[in-house]
């Protein structure tokens, strides 16, 4: 990886992930870099990432989302708002999903409910997949910096990445991933509270330390 942290000996954890925009090809370029096997799938066919799985290398296939999610020990949602419904749901039963995603009522229409403040992108999500143990991840951090912001753990200043779930082991899960990739992890708590990560509050966005990520997250409000 080019942001100088270390990659780690191969793991047995394959990661699946769905969607690859900007984010889930980051994510395929990231996650093989310290050594998972990665699945990703997007909604035109495995034969449209030829390119990027030629980029990265052999831990990197393409798969269709069916695939991907069987595939997966972790997944990764990181398709529109709008697309979750598209998501399957049986193949994630009993599995961490991480989140990526941040409501653009420009792209995915107006949802009553994010709009008055009742739920949250990754509730959304948690909905769409009962069986399933959702976390945030990714969302607060543009793509291109997921493979160029890391630094390995004890740098002075390390770049903070926020999360949050309804399951303990999720946030665990997720504070490892983060590490791994460089970055320090401030979770926001349950699901409930994820809005604090999301888009236009003070978690989302700039780089922040972990020390100033608790402080704007803390200082967050419900609505605009």
């Amino acid at each position: 990886m080019s942001n100088g942290v270390r990659p780690l000996a191969t793991h047995m954890t394959t990661i699946g992930i769905i969607g690859a925009g900007h984010i889930g090809s980051q994510l395929a370029r990231a996650f093989t870099g310290v050594g998972y096997d990665v699945v990703i799938a997007n909604s035109r066919g495995p034969e449209t990432l030829t390119d990027l799985v030629a980029e990265v290398g052999p831990k990197l296939r393409a798969a269709t989302a069916q695939e991907a999610a069987e595939a997966a020990d972790i997944a990764v949602v990181t398709v529109p708002l709008k697309a979750i419904g598209a998501i399957p749901v049986e193949p994630l039963a009993g599995k961490i999903v991480l989140d990526t995603n941040n409501y653009y009522f420009e792209r995915d229409g107006h949802i009553e409910a994010l709009d008055r403040g009742e739920t949250t992108t990754s509730q959304l999500l948690q909905d769409h997949l009962p069986t399933s143990k959702v976390v945030k991840a990714f969302n607060n951090i543009l793509s291109a910096q997921i493979t160029t912001d890391g630094s390995p753990a004890g740098t002075p200043n390390r770049r903070a990445l926020g999360t949050a779930s309804d399951f303990p082991e999720a946030i665990e899960t997720m504070t490892r991933l983060y590490d791994e990739l460089g970055f320090d992890t401030v979770s926001a708590g349950p699901l409930s509270e994820s809005w604090r990560l999301e888009r236009d509050r003070p978690g989302y966005g700039q780089r922040q330390t972990a020390d100033e990520m608790r402080e704007n997250l803390a200082r967050a409000n419900r609505l605009p």
